[in-house]
């Protein structure tokens, strides 16, 4: 079972500059033939009391209006001093949510946060094969490789 054969990895949201005021959604997620996706997004720079936060939504269109955060499905890290949570992940599963389409939404608060480019992986797929998205440039994979 290879992983680049079951999965489906897409950059979803261009890094996010330091602010104590994000909100910003990543592209959204046409969920029809998955059942999961997982949100990674690292934090590159955190100021004291900073809050960082990801959350998963849903809705039934492929439109922002009508989006409904999903309860428990949030990830929150708070800085205890300057760039404590530097270099940190924030990763967020949604599994079989009951919508078509899934976003997840960067928040910050208290103090500074920035954030890196945002991956979604999606997982469980129904119909194989996996094609690669449009944002991967290049897939390889190697089995049992030799040396070079």
């Amino acid at each position: 079972m290879n992983f680049t054969k079951n999965f489906e990895i897409r950059e979803v949201c261009a890094p996010v500059g330091a602010a104590s005021n994000t909100d910003q959604n990543s592209d959204r997620i046409d969920m029809a033939g998955y059942e999961n996706v997982t949100f990674i997004v690292p934090i590159t720079d955190s100021a004291d009391t900073g809050v960082a936060t990801i959350t998963a939504e849903q809705n039934s269109a492929d439109s922002d209006t009508g989006m409904a955060a999903l309860s428990g499905a949030s990830a929150t890290a708070t800085s205890a001093e300057d760039d404590d949570l530097n270099g940190q992940l924030l990763v967020l599963e949604v599994e079989r949510p009951q919508e078509r389409y899934v976003q997840a939404v960067l928040t910050s608060a208290t103090a500074n946060i920035a954030f890196g480019n945002m991956i979604a992986i999606l997982h469980g797929v129904r119909t194989k094969p996996v094609s690669e998205h449009s944002t991967v440039a290049d897939m390889t994979l190697a089995i049992e490789p030799a040396e070079a």
